[in-house]
């Protein structure tokens, strides 16, 4: 497994131009996968011990960390990100907190799934970021209150163990534990601040609650579905094709660079489980003058199936979502989108339901991870 780059210690104080311009990162190996705790999921921060300087709420925005030297409040400096006060230990004698005080947050993952990495950024925390942080994770059923998940009864397991961290950087921590979770709990120890969390992982859906809901769309990431590789991916993921939700503005879809010869862009899915598909929509909303020409939709049962072409080349409109009802249902675990010759499209949608054989290799995937 590719090695990843740790930062610990403190940053330098900020010196004027770019604050971005000595943060430190590295290229992590499971940023491929979907953001369980993305917003745009349903993921939220729903409770934390301490938001005195910094709301906890911003742990999960999706732009990158913002730093204005100059912004004050009457608590003191604003940031981007969640902060704590300073922790005191107990008496003059002993004023340092213990080695056990911690702050910590609750988060509800967006789609349940098995995690492959989390990014703690503490990006332009400089001098007040933790000095370790842990995370745990746990399968609750239902929608627990955070009183309820902080009972004794829940059990908590270590996905990163209590790891020093670095100021200002993206502290990468990759995850091998084979569960399914539904929410975390990220510790800061003793105190300070987090400015942005990530956590990459395979959503893995409730059969039960899709087999119930007969018809649905059998690619959607909140579903289960995947984007597992595409010809280009140079503007935007290809993953933003299934996200829950029309597109609400042009870098919210897939959009490739210009091509100067005479082959097309295309993307690869992987289906929930085996599905029958019997209806789709190709989307281009706010793509006007840079969505694709035309589209073809295929669909494949099977890593050694063959590639079956369900929707021929058709012609697409810039910002207008088109519907395709299919004269025979389709059969399959992976589907592809050609779009040519270039350009994007926003979403794409395979309405249809699991086989047999879909159902009972999605159930017992759910109960192995424990679900």
């Amino acid at each position: 497994m590719t090695a990843i780059q740790s930062f610990t210690g403190d940053a330098n104080p900020y010196g004027g131009g770019d604050p971005y311009a000595d943060h430190r990162t590295a290229d992590f190996p499971f940023t491929h996968h979907a953001n369980l705790a993305d917003r745009q999921l349903g993921a939220a921060v729903v409770a934390a011990n301490d938001e005195f300087f910094a709301q906890r709420e911003n742990l999960l925005l999706p732009h990158p960390a913002e730093f204005d030297p100059e912004r004050f409040g009457h608590k003191g400096k604003i940031m981007d990100g969640w902060e704590t006060r300073r922790r005191r230990g107990a008496s003059a004698d002993h004023p340092w907190p213990t080695a056990e005080d911690h702050d910590w947050a609750l988060i509800r993952l967006g789609a349940p799934g098995v995690i492959r990495g989390i990014v703690v950024d503490t990006a332009h925390f400089r001098g007040n970021y933790p000095q370790a942080v842990s995370v745990e994770g746990t399968s609750a059923p239902g929608s627990p209150s955070p009183e309820e998940l902080l009972g004794d009864d829940v059990k908590w397991t270590t996905l990163v163990p209590r790891t020093p961290v670095g100021g200002h950087a993206a502290n990468g921590f990759s995850v091998s534990v084979e569960q399914r979770f539904t929410h975390l709990r990220v510790n800061q120890h003793p105190d300070g601040g987090i400015a942005r969390l990530r956590v990459y992982g395979e959503v893995v859906p409730d059969p039960e609650w899709l087999s119930v809901l007969g018809a649905f769309d059998v690619v959607a990431l909140e579903n289960g579905g995947r984007a597992e590789d595409a010809s280009n991916l140079f503007y935007s993921p290809a993953s933003n094709t299934i996200q829950p939700g029309r597109s609400r503005k042009m870098d919210d879809g897939w959009e490739t660079r210009r091509r100067r010869d005479t082959g097309n862009d295309w993307i690869r899915y992987r289906l929930v489980a085996q599905a029958q598909i019997r209806a789709l929509e190709i989307d281009t909303a706010y793509l006007k003058g840079n969505s694709a020409g035309w589209a073809s939709v295929s669909v494949k049962d099977g890593e050694s199936g063959e590639w079956t072409e369900i929707l021929p080349r058709t012609r697409l409109q810039p910002d207008t979502n088109h519907r395709f009802v299919l004269p025979t249902p389709a059969v399959g675990t992976h589907a592809r989108v050609d779009i040519y010759p270039d350009g994007g499209i926003s979403r794409l949608r395979l309405f249809g339901s699991l086989t047999e054989a879909g159902v009972a290799a999605l159930t017992a995937r759910h109960q192995e991870l424990g679900g």
